[in-house]
């Protein structure tokens, strides 16, 4: 049964600066963990799989470690059912301290697996179990750190605050792309595949301590705290049968959201530097552009999403993806320079970016506080498990299958397609006062 939505009378008072501070840095710190680890991950993507993998030709190689990258993701559901449903029960600081561990644990583990040379198929099986604990763990944070966020924000800054959830995420995508440069600048290219691509799996568990300390020493959400008497005995069961509608939204609204970051973040560096046969210094610089592109629309969006509404920032976002896709990935094929991949990065993040921007507070907005939590985590994984964590393997493979460099962009166009539907038809709630 569902409890009443809280009000005025039944929330406490407003939370003060510092705590909204203090909210905010601990939620930020931890999706910027998550997603730096990701995103690394697919820089060294070719030099994990000559690690990693028995000896074979370049593209079989970074076809399984993008299979491996991909697998992470598998047990994001799983970890957004456990963690989502922790999170409804007994608060969502819980379930957020808990992804911290896992994934400061299963990273730094990464960072430390002998290759296939010293340990044969035991190198492959410990890194398939590291992405499987870190996809868990992954699977919790997204959800819980939107929900905490949001839940923090006043009625009239709910698009900024989720637009600021969502700014570390690309702040974590130019901390990857500044490490991959650094390390590929300072570092002979040998020295990168023996060693190197190792480094920024070892430096990003130091951030843990902060994390852990931020969340420890935080407030549950007023949201929360005003509906902790009457938290649900079963969220997953209520979030599917009572608001099963709005996990379907949530998830083929996504669609696009997760398929153009991994496609054009992700896969692109391999794909500039194997197939286009860029620099690798010029394709992360051009990442860097797009990620830099995305840190300028994040924040924009979202203020002007408490004033205008968040559907039109992501049906723009959706129908630009529709439009430019295929022309950005047959310039690239065509002109073969940095320049191209820088251009095409940095559109991409711009229309990226106005999805990031809304994406969290419109999606939050979509579900009570009381399953929030759940429902949000589910719906979102399962898009990322489907549709974004074999973006790079996909993209890979149709590139391989078809023998096209623009196959692609088919791939980023039929996303948007979907995702732009699913908007088009689901209200803007961002004139509810309440959550």
């Amino acid at each position: 049964m569902t409890s009443a939505v809280p009000t005025s009378e039944t929330l406490k008072a407003p939370p003060s600066k510092k705590a909204v501070a203090k909210a905010l840095g601990s939620a930020m710190i931890g999706n910027w963990f998550e997603l730096f680890d990701f995103i690394i991950y697919g820089y060294f993507a070719a030099q994990i799989g000559r690690a990693m993998f028995p000896a074979a030709d370049p593209l079989t190689s970074i076809l399984s470690s993008f299979a491996t990258y991909g697998v992470g993701f598998v047990m994001r559901p799983i970890g957004s059912i456990v963690l989502g449903s922790l999170g409804d029960r007994f608060g969502r600081k819980f379930s957020l301290i808990i992804t911290m561990f896992l994934m400061a644990a299963s990273t730094g583990i990464t960072g430390m697996i002998p290759s296939y040379a010293h340990i044969g198929y035991a190198a492959p099986v410990l890194l398939v179990i590291c992405r499987l604990v870190q996809g868990f763990a992954a699977g919790g944070e997204w959800g819980g750190a939107t929900t905490f966020i949001v839940e923090y924000a006043p009625p009239h800054r709910r698009g900024l605050f989720g637009a600021l959830q969502q700014l570390s995420t690309s702040l974590a995508v130019v901390s990857a792309v500044c490490t991959a440069l650094v390390l590929n600048l300072i570092l002979p290219a040998a020295s990168v595949d023996a060693w190197g691509w190792r480094i920024p799996f070892l430096l990003g568990i130091l951030v843990a301590p902060v994390g852990f300390y931020l969340r420890a020493h935080v407030e549950d959400t007023p949201h929360y705290t005003a509906e902790a008497d009457a938290t649900p005995v079963k969220p997953l069961r209520e979030a599917l049968t009572q608001h099963g509608r709005a996990v379907a939204t949530i998830f083929g609204s996504v669609i696009i959201w997760t398929v153009a970051g991994y496609t054009f973040g992700a896969f692109l560096v391999s794909f500039a530097i194997r197939i286009l046969k860029v620099a690798p210094s010029i394709a992360y610089t051009g990442t860097l552009v797009g990620a830099l592109a995305n840190i300028l629309v994040i924040p924009l969006a979202g203020f002007l999403s408490d004033k205008i509404g968040r559907k039109p920032f992501l049906l723009m976002s959706a129908g630009g993806f529709l439009i430019i896709a295929y022309p950005l990935f047959a310039y690239m094929d065509h002109a073969r320079t940095g320049a191209s991949v820088i251009l095409t990065t940095a559109v991409a993040g711009i229309f990226s970016g106005l999805f990031s921007g809304v994406g969290p507070t419109f999606l939050c907005e979509q579900l009570p506080t009381r399953v929030r939590y759940t429902a949000l985590s589910i719906g979102y994984n399962g898009a990322v498990m489907l549709f974004g964590g074999f973006a790079p393997f996909i993209a890979t493979l149709l590139v391989q299958q078809t023998g096209s460099n623009i196959a692609p962009a088919f791939y980023v166009m039929s996303a948007a397609f979907i995702s732009f539907t699913v908007i088009a038809f689901t209200p803007d709630r961002f004139r509810n006062p309440s959550l």
